[in-house]
């Protein structure tokens, strides 16, 4: 499999280098080279198959014999060890449920497969430094898969009062190899730290500098499976008008999924659904792109103002030459937001402030004879404060957060100065 780096065409790496460099000069997102696409035979044959053995052969047709089938097999199976089920809400819409793993959120596909990638590609006595942002859910998701990892460090950044308490105890109280900093910003001020010191090439060497950001490309490649996942649990009548509304922060779930569409899968539309922090749905509608500064809501994993996937979502879009006029989006306040997530309820469907902002969008947007799924993002336990203040009615905590709750942080604050986190990082 070869990559290129977006901001500079000339630069081309294996699928082992991405995976371990994360991002290429100029911070530039790697994006493969040849797009792969499956006859709708095969398509329909893979539909027929188990969760493990689809996505082994999706991530084949990107990674090509860089690594053997049957060993990319394991890995998959090692990472992929919970289901995605798709819950019925009402009669033309679902939610693809990608909270049942270890964190409780999307993003433990991802993480658990690029750490399966990383212990592959890496040699034994390598020594890494995974550096990562976070809004939210990445962070637990990412300490998790490599928690107890030989010659792994892990470092992540975290906005200090913008995550809600039981996401950091997800991930703030394991220790071990895993380092937890609280800065005083919000994610765009700590994706930039992040970037700051993939520039540095000194810092890069000395301690084998790699991100697990969805700008890895193990981890986007790893949520095109689920997309996959979802429609082999539809009856055939409902696959060909399906519309897919993704809540959006950083835009990889999105671009995972336009990946999956460009593949063959036979999705009609998306829907980019975001909070305010709207910048792509603003860019949509008049062409402009104009980051204004991020500001807090109810659907913190999605407060990100300057999305860093989107130029793999343009890119995409250009190679397969798409209009980027067909993608639907919206913006949902936290007041809408509120309300969607009582109206949820009353149909008796309990969700959290992401999925319901993706399903107040589809249930505006779909159209007489589509069929709908929104993705359910993360378990609604884990944002207990706000969920149960809103539906007025107690949660029970699942085991992973029950067992986590009453720990203390480990967390070291910081403010957001890059010489301060080059010093911690070089200690």
């Amino acid at each position: 499999m070869k990559l290129y780096n977006l901001k500079d065409h000339n630069e081309q790496v294996s699928f082992a280098q991405a995976v371990k460099q994360g991002l290429g000069s100029q911070q530039g997102l790697f994006f493969p080279l040849e797009l792969p696409e499956f006859e709708l035979t095969d398509i329909d044959a893979m539909l027929e198959m188990d969760f493990v053995s689809r996505s082994s052969k999706i991530l084949s047709a990107y990674i090509g014999d860089e690594i053997p089938a049957h060993q990319l097999a394991e890995r998959v199976k090692a990472a992929f060890a919970f289901p995605a089920p798709v819950k019925a809400v009402s009669e033309d819409i679902a939610c693809l449920e990608l909270f049942h793993g270890p964190t409780l959120a999307f993003k433990d596909f991802g993480g658990r497969f690029m750490a399966q990638m990383l212990a592959y590609v890496s040699g034994s006595d390598e020594q890494i430094t995974i550096l990562t942002a976070t809004s939210g859910d990445t962070g637990a998701a990412v300490a998790h898969a490599f928690y107890g990892m030989k010659n792994v460090r892990v470092v992540i950044l975290y906005p200090q009062g913008k995550i809600s308490p039981l996401q950091e105890k997800l991930f703030c109280t394991l220790g071990g190899n895993i380092e937890t900093i609280s800065i005083d910003g919000d994610f765009d001020a700590c994706q930039a730290l992040v970037k700051q010191a993939f520039d540095d090439e000194e810092l890069k060497r000395a301690i084998g500098l790699n991100s697990a950001n969805s700008i890895n490309i193990s981890r986007l490649l790893a949520q095109i499976c689920y997309y996959f996942e979802a429609v082999a649990q539809l009856p055939q009548e409902k696959r060909n008008q399906l519309v897919v509304s993704v809540p959006s922060g950083n835009f990889g779930d999105l671009t995972a999924g336009l990946l999956a569409k460009s593949l063959g899968l036979p999705i009609k539309r998306f829907i980019a659904a975001t909070n305010a922090n709207d910048t792509v749905p603003r860019f949509l509608g008049n062409g402009e792109w104009q980051p204004n500064l991020t500001v807090s809501t109810l659907s913190n994993a999605m407060d990100v103002s300057q999305p860093n996937n989107w130029p793999r979502v343009e890119e995409l879009f250009r190679r397969k030459t798409w209009r980027l006029t067909d993608l639907a989006y919206g913006a949902v306040s936290d007041e809408t937001t509120r309300a969607a997530m009582r109206e949820l309820a009353e149909m008796g469907y309990i969700s959290e402030p992401h999925a319901a902002i993706a399903w107040r969008l589809l249930r505006d947007q779909l159209q007489e004879g589509e069929y709908g799924l929104f993705l359910g993002t993360a378990h609604p336990a884990k944002f207990r404060e706000s969920v149960e203040e809103i539906l007025e009615q107690t949660l029970t905590l699942p085991p992973e957060l029950a067992e986590r709750a009453e720990l203390p942080l480990l967390s070291h604050q910081m403010q957001a100065d890059f010489a301060a986190l080059r010093a911690f990082l070089l200690k």
